[in-house]
């Protein structure tokens, strides 16, 4: 049976070729095209995909977000990123929000069908420079266990909300402070786990 794909972009154009590329492979069938995520739960259980395109910066909802709610809602739905973000935040809040791949914009048609592939056979796919990124945030480990004991209950709580793939915006909210609180955390956070970057204090952080 063909893949199911369901697409999110917010430029028309581009929602248009990747729908075209999606509906001209063998493998694949085009369920659905959308130009925000906003109802992205209701349409992952209308259509059935067995793998998502998400683009981040749409306008609504932001697509690390929509990735978290559907990854906890529909575990077995793999979601692959493509967008234009190659910052070591975004790349991190996607994966830890539950992405299976990351892709940029750049990548041709044939290997973006080909990570469409790979990602519904239990694959990882990644632009070449998205997957250096990932190598490099994982050094060795000695000590981070008593680097993360050393964190207070509410800086534990800040990592944790940062690690599922929420904003500063967002995690301000989740806990009912300022955003400058979560910032005055998160510069804690990094002077006890020694570490310079969001990107960084996740990678202390997951198992």
């Amino acid at each position: 049976m063909p893949i199911r794909v369901l697409i999110y972009e917010d430029n028309a154009p581009l929602r248009d070729a990747l729908s075209t590329l999606v509906d001209d492979a063998d493998e694949c069938v085009l369920v659905g095209a959308f130009g925000d995520c906003v109802r992205a739960n209701d349409q992952v259980y209308q259509y059935q995909p067995d793998v998502v395109l998400m683009d981040i910066d749409m306008p609504g909802r932001d697509g690390i977000q929509a990735v978290m709610s559907i990854h906890r809602e529909f575990p077995t739905v793999e979601v692959l990123m493509l967008t234009v973000f190659d910052d070591d935040d975004r790349v991190f809040r996607a994966l830890c929000a539950g992405a299976s791949g990351y892709l940029l914009k750049s990548t041709t048609p044939d290997q973006i069908t080909e990570a469409i592939q790979s990602v519904y056979a239990g694959g990882a796919p990644m632009s070449p420079s998205i997957a250096r990124k990932v190598i490099q945030t994982f050094p060795a480990r000695a000590g981070q266990s008593a680097n993360l004991d050393q964190l207070t209950a509410r800086e534990s709580q800040v990592l944790h909300y940062l690690a599922q793939g929420l904003s500063y915006k967002l995690v301000a909210a989740e806990l009912g402070v300022g955003i400058e609180t979560v910032r005055t955390h998160i510069k804690r956070i990094y002077e006890k786990l020694h570490v310079h970057s969001v990107v960084e204090a996740i990678a202390k952080y997951r198992p």
